[in-house]
């Protein structure tokens, strides 16, 4: 059996991704690669980042893959169903299975399958993607395989039980790195931000409640690989990649702080020196954490906070007090890590005395960087679900990422465009007067006060 993998993600045509220029290898696909391998089942890897659409019609003429795995998120759907337009209308691939995963298929299994798509792998995929192989290659029935969704001869949609997640993260092989070329991503970061970086997930699923995150792969559980495990491919990624920076890509790195005491404790033991910057939340860290996470290598810590408004706050069910979030970004800034945040405009409900909290709260904390993105609902979350009977834009499901689906705010969407551009420059104006600074202050206090204008001119 020929195995390909794939994630239809092609940088060069993403204008958004290709401005922010902060590319990541495939860890979902790099997951499953390595467990075929650890299950000795050969396969390729080709990673779309930095080739095009013409590379991978290419490779997929030459290789001929009797299985094409393919990693689907909202910002690759497009491409994906390109993809299988292309193989389906092409004679001498139109019969190759088709198998997708990752978390856009969970809640648009019956729009991919009806676009040609063969099985949908719901949940982590590593077993459930084994299984299904040794199944075709066997010419086995896949009735009996967890966490699958596919069309019978019928055309009737057969959804197999639910995979039951896995507990030992131990088990799992690290990440099939050496796939892939990744030192094509360690040099554009060093050319775009002046270090090099790699990702690491130590966990996988969050029990937090945020109305607006999908839990479509790892569920709403908490599992982790231990310390040690951590530390090893740690310690294999500094052998074979040297980065500058490690990227903890967990949803909240300190969710314990017995593992983050034996984490420090085997980095120390090993005498292991990394940088690294992870997420947490504001009520998972004090300021014994944080002196912790400092001492054991955390050069940036992001700290979620997403409005500066209680009111907003909780509307989003996130559970946290934002004068927590100020008091734990000024205490991270104090021992030495730089602080981080996010910010989410437009959000159902919120209004220009919510905004304004918002900037007052990020004056306060001045954090050293942070985003700001227009709230959009994805489908499968609570979010969705409340604006589901307000969305405004209709759009085409196979055409247009969830980032670009609207609904019925408070004001007009232009009105938040503007917002976003008065808060940046609110802020960084208050920042550049601390610094004295004279001429950056003036320039966006000016920018700062003619976004404002225009906000209550687009209302």
């Amino acid at each position: 059996m020929k195995v390909l993998l794939t994630h239809g993600f092609f940088l060069e045509d993403d204008p958004i991704e290709k401005a922010v220029m902060r590319p990541y290898a495939p860890l979902g696909l790099l997951y499953i690669s390595a467990y075929l391998d650890q299950n000795t089942k050969e396969h390729e890897v080709f990673d779309s980042t930095f080739q095009s659409f013409l590379e991978l019609k290419n490779k997929l003429q030459n290789f001929i893959p009797d299985i094409l795995g393919i990693y689907a998120n909202f910002l690759t759907r497009k491409n994906i169903i390109q993809i299988v337009n292309y193989i389906r209308g092409t004679e001498k691939l139109r019969h190759m299975v088709i198998a997708l995963g990752g978390p856009d298929v969970r809640f648009h299994t019956e729009d991919y399958l009806h676009k040609g798509i063969d099985f949908i792998i719901v949940g982590e995929g590593e077993e459930t993607f084994l299984e299904l192989v040794k199944a075709i290659e066997m010419q086995q029935e896949v009735s009996g395989i967890k966490g699958l969704i596919y069309k019978n001869d019928e055309g009737e949609l057969i959804q197999n039980p639910e995979r039951t997640h896995i507990r030992e993260l131990d088990g799992l092989p690290f990440p099939n790195r050496h796939k892939i070329n990744i030192q094509k991503y360690l040099e554009v970061w060093k050319n775009h931000h002046g270090y090099s970086s790699v990702t690491v997930n130590t966990q996988r699923g969050c029990p937090f409640t945020c109305n607006w995150c999908s839990h479509a792969v790892f569920g709403d559980t908490y599992r982790r690989r231990s310390p040690e495990s951590v530390v090893n491919e740690l310690e294999l990624i500094k052998r074979d990649y040297n980065p500058d920076s490690i990227w903890f890509v967990d949803d909240v790195f300190t969710m314990s702080e017995r593992w983050i005491d034996h984490f420090a404790e085997e980095l120390q033991k090993r005498n292991l020196k990394i940088s690294y910057e992870c997420i947490s939340r504001a009520d998972k860290l004090n300021e014994e954490i944080i002196i912790k996470l400092r001492d054991s290598g955390c050069k940036t810590l992001w700290i979620g906070a997403e409005s500066g408004s209680q009111k907003v706050i909780d509307l989003m069910d996130r559970r946290v007090d934002v004068l927590r979030v100020r008091g734990m970004i000024r205490l991270a800034k104090k021992h030495g890590i730089e602080a981080g945040t996010f910010i989410m405009l437009g959000y159902p409900g919120e209004t220009i005395r919510d905004i304004r909290e918002t900037i007052t709260h990020l004056k306060e904390s001045l954090p050293d960087t942070f985003t700001i993105n227009l709230a959009y609902p994805i489908k499968g979350t609570r979010l969705y679900d409340e604006v589901a009977n307000q969305i405004t834009t209709h759009v085409n499901w196979s055409e247009t990422p969830d980032r670009d689906i609207d609904f019925k705010r408070t004001y007009k969407r232009a009105f938040y465009d503007f917002a976003i551009r008065k808060v940046y420059n609110e802020v960084y104006a208050h920042r550049s007067l601390k610094q004295k600074q004279y001429a950056s202050f003036f320039i966006h206090k000016i920018k700062g006060l003619l976004a404002g204008t225009l906000m209550f001119l687009s209302r």
